[in-house]
């Protein structure tokens, strides 16, 4: 059945992912199975989406009841369910309102239309984005992306686009022109490799945009709900210093639908009516599904207190990790991240591995052997994104893998 499976794929499906020699048939929780059977303690979290991990009961309830009642409506009408998520949304950042798509990349895009339209005013059109930034895959977003491997291939590209180091406040400084209208921002870099934003690079992004008249975009699609323990990663990276900083637009997606394709932009209310009837839209975007499922994540994220679950347990991969690489300091270089966002820096040539593959590939592959399922990032990067309802004894359950995993490797 997996070599068939395997089969159609190769012959029927556009071949834009580099695929593992994996066939998943069901999941539960934090675990999954392969179509032999395998067993696998899911790590990668479908890169950071899986937030209660597989076929949750609840989440599987939602769906099936707004199935009967309401599939489908254009966003031509009202209905209960996306007006109870914007305020939900909102209420966890501040006055304003929600715009709902169905990806991260669609996110980015009104964001950026978003600063277009305000700097038609004045003639402004420049977004600052940094070094090593990942914004999505349309052709704004690899624009705007600030890694040379995602563009190679698409010239002309955007024009509009302005890269700069990351936390670097000085160089963002220095950038602002004329032209300039808006900063776009990762509260963590996590497709550049787990690079958390410093409390003071984030303060002086907001005292700098409002100088300058700039809006301040927030990209938390895959730093946000909750993976570092906060709503959003600025609520944990600034603690008792957050009053100080609201971005003036957030970009939101993957954990917030679970699994189901759910993206979001909340904008601040001086500028929620930029973008008014007709300036953009979304077939699809927060449909009654959709926004069931939101709605449901939400609830049970607040009431089963996953927030600081995934901080304690986050402390507590990060804690582990360090041990690790005092041990295996040839194998684990760095250890990286916030709460249930990590980034392992791996060592590499190891008479195991092909040169010619990156190394990050190479220890996925090897933790696929032992049972575990993380996400590569850059040449030399394992990501741990695991669900945000993860126990402390699958944490440890996986710990003990990617230590047997290291063990193998190195001998």
């Amino acid at each position: 059945m997996s070599q068939e499976i395997k089969d159609r794929f190769k012959q029927f499906v556009v071949p834009t992912y580099g695929r593992f020699p994996i066939t998943l048939d069901r999941g539960k929780a934090a675990y999954v199975w392969d179509t032999d059977g395998k067993r696998y303690l899911d790590l990668g979290g479908g890169i950071a989406v899986n937030c209660l991990g597989h076929a949750h009961p609840e989440i599987s309830q939602s769906l099936a009841g707004q199935s009967a009642k309401l599939m489908h409506c254009t966003n031509f009408y009202h209905f209960d369910g996306q007006a109870r998520l914007a305020e939900n949304l909102a209420k966890r950042l501040g006055p304003g309102r929600v715009f709902f798509g169905n990806s991260g990349a669609e996110a980015s895009e009104v964001m950026f239309k978003l600063a277009r339209r305000l700097g038609q005013v004045d003639g402004r059109f420049e977004i600052i984005t940094a070094e090593n930034s990942f914004h999505g895959r349309t052709m704004a977003g690899i624009s705007a992306s600030g890694q040379v491997k995602v563009k190679e291939g698409f010239a002309p590209l955007l024009q509009g686009f302005v890269h700069v180091p990351y936390n670097d406040i000085d160089a963002v400084r220095s950038a602002i022109s004329p032209a300039t209208v808006a900063v776009m921002i990762e509260g963590i870099q996590g497709e550049g490799g787990v690079h958390p934003a410093t409390a003071q690079y984030l303060l002086g992004l907001r005292q700098l945009c409002h100088e300058h008249n700039l809006l301040l975009l927030w990209d938390g699609v895959q730093c946000g709900h909750f993976r570092t323990g906060s709503f959003q990663s600025f609520q944990t990276i600034l603690g008792d210093q957050v009053g100080d900083f609201l971005p003036d637009a957030v970009g939101m997606a993957k954990a917030l639908g679970g699994g189901f394709p759910m993206g979001a932009v909340w904008v601040s209310e001086q500028h929620a009516e930029v973008l008014g009837p007709g300036t953009h839209g979304s077939t699809f975007g927060g449909n009654p599904m959709a926004c069931a499922v939101a709605n449901k994540i939400l609830e049970v994220i607040d009431r089963d207190n996953l927030a600081a679950n995934a901080r304690e347990l986050g402390h507590f991969f990060i804690d582990e990790l360090s041990t690790l690489r005092e041990k295996y300091p040839a194998a684990i270089r760095e250890v990286r991240g916030l709460g249930m966002m990590i980034g392992i820096e791996m060592g590499d040539g190891f008479s195991s591995f092909d040169d010619s593959k990156p190394a990050a590939v190479q220890w996925v592959s090897a933790l696929h052997e032992t049972g575990v399922l993380t996400i590569p990032t850059g040449s030399s990067v394992v990501r741990f994104l695991p669900p945000l309802n993860l126990t402390k004894e699958e944490a440890q359950a996986g710990l003990d893998l990617f230590e047997q995993t290291v063990q193998k490797v190195i001998e």
